[in-house]
């Protein structure tokens, strides 16, 4: 029971309009909180709007990018704008391949090495490189020398029959044509002679006739027949100095000289069952290249270039070597050529691959063919203010 006295509870429940809400009075409650969603809807999009916009001034007023043919790694103080860095191998401008002389005249085989300069060493033109058992070529040179010398007697031999068989088979001739002239004087008197003895005189001139005839006849195939036999002595007498001739040109070929100035570099190639550097002792097939003398004082570095990064390069442009197995290693290069065809890819004939030529424009002793070099080309703007700060 409610006490008399009790004033009635105002402030537990405020009258509209005392809150400072402008809620509309003729809406019910649940229209007003649907309104009250679209309205902080409607201040979330506005406030991602103007972000979005506050976000694109900023991007414009920093301007375009410098070089946008450029792949740019990390940035650094020295490099603000970035650089394309493209990843090759060391070579030498200058290059000789040694390779196991291919023996004139000779059946496959293998030369075996008797004696070979080191890896890495210095050598100069005209220096001895390898040199190759030649016993065998020796051997094989005074055997056909002894051939030679053998068949030029045969032939001379076979000259001096035929001499003495012409001069035979000439007096036979000339006692044919004497025979051949009595009968014909028989002949003359036949009218004293009787019926026999006529008879017998033609029979006579026939048969010196006959055999003056054949006497000719195999004069001439008898000349043929000897001298094809001593045409034949000749070949193979020839053959055999030709042989001679390849034998002492092997013999020379057993020593490999140096072409150029430079430094020895062993190939590794496939020997014995083995895949290795060659040395002292083994064999060697003939034509396999197994050294190469390089000139280490004018290096250069391939580098393979996909079609999107040749489109930054130019003639003559700058660069900087790296060497992976020498990071403290830096040279200067330029460009000196790039392949304008490329090759197909493996895998698509629309995408290529392009090969660069860079110049290295140092000399360090540790810069050797073979190695896995980085290059690292500098933008023109960074190439134009380093030739200003000069």
């Amino acid at each position: 029971m409610q006490s008399p006295l009790a004033e009635p509870d105002t402030a537990a429940s405020p009258a509209p309009g005392q809150t400072g809400e402008p809620l509309p009075e003729s809406l019910p409650k649940p229209e007003q909180r649907r309104w009250r969603k679209h309205l902080w809807l409607g201040l979330t999009i506005a406030i991602v709007l103007a972000s979005l916009a506050v976000l694109v001034w900023f991007v414009r007023a920093k301007g375009p990018a410098t070089s946008k043919t450029f792949t740019t790694s990390s940035p650094t103080s020295a490099d603000p704008l970035g650089v394309l860095r493209l990843k090759g191998t060391t070579q030498a401008a200058r290059t000789r391949s040694i390779q196991a002389p291919l023996l004139a005249g000779d059946k496959e085989g293998t030369l075996t090495i008797t004696s070979l300069q080191a890896a890495g060493a210095s050598v100069k033109r005209g220096d001895l490189l390898v040199e190759f058992d030649r016993q065998a070529q020796l051997r094989d040179f005074l055997d056909k020398q002894a051939q030679e010398n053998k068949l030029a007697d045969d032939v001379l031999q076979e000259e001096a029959k035929e001499g003495a068989a012409r001069a035979k088979d000439e007096t036979e001739i000339k006692v044919a044509e004497g025979t051949l002239g009595n009968a014909e004087l028989e002949m003359q008197k036949v009218e004293l002679l009787s019926r026999i003895d006529a008879e017998k005189a033609r029979e006579n001139l026939d048969e010196a006739k006959a055999t003056l005839d054949q006497l000719k006849q195999t004069f001439d195939l008898k000349r043929k027949t000897a001298q094809a036999s001593i045409r034949i002595l000749e070949i193979q007498r020839e053959r055999a100095s030709e042989t001679m001739l390849h034998a002492k040109a092997n013999a020379a070929l057993m020593q490999v000289r140096s072409p150029i100035d430079g430094v020895v570099v062993l190939n590794t190639i496939w020997k014995q069952g083995n895949i290795g550097e060659v040395q002292e002792g083994d064999q060697v097939r003939p034509g396999v290249p197994f050294m190469q003398v390089v000139d280490p004082s004018a290096m250069e570095v391939q580098v393979p270039v996909n079609q999107q990064d040749v489109l930054a390069l130019h003639e003559g442009q700058k660069a900087r070597i790296y060497l992976d197995a020498y990071p403290d290693l830096v040279c200067p290069a330029q460009l000196e050529v790039v392949d304008p065809m490329g090759k197909r890819g493996d895998f698509s004939a629309k995408v290529r691959t392009f090969s660069a030529i860079w110049a290295v424009t140092c000399t360090d002793p540790r810069l050797l063919p073979g190695l896995s070099a980085a290059v690292d080309i500098v933008p023109a703007a960074v190439n134009t203010v380093a030739e200003n700060t000069r």
